[in-house]
Order: C-alpha cells, then structure tokens, then sequence
C-alpha cells in the first residue's frame, strides 16, 4: 500500500527556480554570469507585480503615534501605496476608530491654514522614491554647542549657507537616526529648528561635529489639521510593501506557494527575451504561458468579502 507524504511544503530555492525557468528557454543554467542575471530579473519581475496590482500577501498594518503639532510623518521605506487609514483614539476597550479621509496632493495644497489644531480628519500620502541622497552639509552643533544631544531639536549645519538647496520641510539622517525639521531659520546662522528625532522606528542619539547629512526621500503622510493636545491620536493603516528581494541561490522568493507557477513562466520569459538563442515561437509561448500563470495566480489572491455600494447624494442650492 502507498502513503502520502503527510507534508505540504514545496518551494523552490532560488537556484531550482532559475534551473527550472533556464529549462523551459531549452538552455542550460551553466555559470555563475547565469544564476546572477537570472536573480537580477526576478528582482525586475517583482517590481512588475508590484505594478499589476494588490498582491495580498504584501499587506501589512502599521500604527504611528500623532505628535500634538506635528503635520508630516515617515512611512517605512520599502511602502508602496496604503490601502486604508483611520484614527485611532483611546486603547483596549475604550479604543476608537474614526475614519480619515485620503485626498490629493492637489487639495491638500489648497487648504488655506494647514496649521489649524484638531483632530485630523484628512491626510496626504506623499509616494516618495526611498531613495537616499547625498548633500553638502555635515553638523555642526546645536546652535550654540558643537556636536548634538540625543534631545536637542535645533541643528545648524556647516558650511553655514542660507540651505536654500534644502527643502523647505523634509527629512535628513545623521548616522542611523531619521530626523524630520518642519522649520529652517530666516537669519543667519540658517539652522534647522523645532526638529522631530527618532523618526520612522530610529532612535534619537548624539551625533559628533562632523557627521555626514543625508537626505532621505520617504514616503510620508501629511495630517490635517495639526492633532490638538491631549488627543492621543494614532494613525493606524494597511499598507501594500514591497516584495522582497531575490538574495543568494540558497533563499525561496517572497511569494505564497501559488505564485510559483507565475514567477517560474514569468522568470523564463525574462530570461528567453534576453538570450538571442531562443526561437521566437518559443518565445511567444513563453509570454503567453507567463500571462495565463499570472491570470490564475491573481484571480485566486484577491478579496472575497462582499462589497456594499452607498450612494452619496449631493445636493445644491441656488
């Protein structure tokens, strides 16, 4: 008599994945050139994916305490959009959850007092590019010391220039730490002043004379109204990541088992549009395989809750 494995954990590493799509191309993975050329695709095929759509295994919720006059906050780097957000007052039992709506960069730039306190009904999902930038600046001090307390909330920086190649508001990191700076001085010594430390899940440090200034492009949300004392405000969201990276031959893919058959078509037509010994026929097999593997995969991975439609009706008077 024959018995079941009792065990359902197939994967694939990523050398069995690149070997299997190398296979489908008619070629052979032969060389090390090939396995990293494979990787680089994959990592370009799950950048595709985040294009195409909600992948659901993606979704994550995450909570960020609102500071009483402070308008901008960090998201984590490697977010792509957020599903959905509220504001969250109280906790435990007495927690409540109110809604806050999403608008556009547009209306958001037409509020006439984006200093006015409150409870924050509407808010701005700034998509930035994660991306790191170097600048010419390095600390100086505090504004009346050399170097920085892991307190302090003024930082001048050296040379000591009007910043006017600095944004208005924004974000800079010194060593590990991610410090937000809403204001910068209108005289000379131009500093940045009234600054949040410990941003985007860093620690507040000390920092010496002479630290490096990095400019980090997150993605942020911008609350409105500023949250009032007292509130206790969180803003709690759903948020789409990214997918993670390929890594060595010896990792498996960020992706639930399902996806297997779209990564593996999707890996081989990838490979078989950049190696000229592949026959064109095969070719368009190979994408016409990837579409229909990916149809089946995302069909499946979708909500199945069912959805409520509220007409909302406006009305005008004249």
């Amino acid at each position: 008599m024959a018995y079941t494995t009792g065990t359902s954990v197939f994967n694939l590493k990523i050398t069995d994945l690149v070997e299997e799509a190398f296979e489908r191309c008619g070629l052979e993975l032969r060389s090390g050139y090939d396995l990293r050329t494979a990787t680089r695709s994959i990592n370009i095929l799950t950048v595709e994916w985040a294009n195409r759509g909600i992948n659901l295994w993606t979704v994550e919720e995450g909570q960020i305490p609102l500071n009483t006059g402070q308008i901008t906050y960090a998201l984590p780097i490697d977010t792509i959009d957020l599903l959905s957000q509220v504001i969250r007052q109280g906790t435990l039992q007495n927690q409540i959850d109110i809604n806050i709506s999403r608008i556009s960069e547009d209306t958001y730039s037409t509020i006439p007092n984006k200093l006015a306190v409150g409870r924050p009904i509407q808010v701005w999902i700034n998509r930035q590019s994660g991306n790191v930038n170097p600048t010419q600046y390095s600390l100086y001090g505090n504004g009346t010391t050399t170097g920085l307390s892991a307190t302090d909330t003024t930082i001048q920086l050296s040379p000591t220039t009007n910043l006017a190649d600095m944004a208005a508001t924004g974000y800079i990191t010194l060593d590990n730490e991610i410090i937000y700076y809403p204001n910068i001085s209108t005289s000379s010594p131009y500093q940045l002043i009234n600054c949040y430390r410990g941003q985007a899940g860093t620690t507040a440090a000390a920092h010496t004379t002479g630290t490096p200034v990095f400019v980090p492009n997150l993605p942020n949300i911008n609350v409105w109204p500023t949250p009032n004392s007292g509130g206790n405000y969180t803003f709690v969201y759903w948020r789409l990541r990214r997918i993670q990276d390929a890594g060595t031959g010896a990792n498996i893919n960020d992706i639930p088992f399902r996806f297997i058959p779209a990564m593996t078509a999707g890996l081989a037509y990838y490979l078989g549009m950049k190696n000229p010994a592949v026959d064109p026929n095969r070719l368009m097999a190979l994408k016409a395989d990837y579409d229909l593997q990916w149809d089946l995969a995302s069909q499946e991975d979708r909500e199945k809750a069912p959805i409520r439609f509220v007409p909302r009706n406006m009305f005008y008077m004249r």
